[in-house]
């Protein structure tokens, strides 16, 4: 039988090492050439939506945010203020450290756990497995997606297999 850890802090650790992984390519692929990365890591896909660099901080709040709520125990904050591949980097780094500090037994019972978090001053409340397949897993990948959309679109070469990464 599957845990909540089980459909949580793996998928959510597989997704960004693949995050990890499309920004190694998009960093290479701007010192090919030459450009400045902080073009690519500034580049959005409209002018309403993040930004690549927004991107991933956005999915590295959702899942620590998620693995917090979810055992009960503090968020780590991060201050937003990365401006380069390394600190990208280092920001989705710290962020798979804090989930594996999350024990399994952590996580135990909060399918049913009460979970309410606050978006633009609205309460939205949720059990914990509701929270965790129709907010969290959603939001990661939208965001995972965009980084990699984002990328695409300024010609960086990824494929499919890039997103889904190694079949482990």
């Amino acid at each position: 039988m599957l845990s909540m850890y089980d459909i949580s802090i793996p998928p959510l650790k597989r997704t960004l090492t693949n995050l990890s992984q499309l920004l190694k390519k998009g960093e290479a692929y701007a010192a090919a050439k030459e450009a400045d990365p902080a073009v690519l890591i500034e580049a959005r896909l409209f002018i309403d939506m993040y930004p690549l660099k927004r991107q991933v901080q956005i999915a590295t709040d959702m899942s620590k945010g998620a693995a917090a709520r979810l055992a009960g125990v503090d968020i780590p904050v991060f201050e937003d203020n990365e401006t380069t591949f390394e600190a990208l980097q280092a920001r989705i780094e710290k962020t798979i450290v804090f989930l594996d500090s999350v024990d399994p037994k952590q996580l135990e019972g909060s399918e049913s756990k009460s979970i309410t978090i606050t978006i633009r001053k609205v309460d939205i409340q949720f059990t914990g497995i509701d929270y965790l397949q129709k907010w969290v897993l959603p939001n990661v990948y939208f965001h995972v997606t965009t980084a990699y959309n984002i990328m695409r679109h300024q010609g960086v070469i990824l494929g499919k297999s890039d997103f889904l990464g190694p079949r482990k």
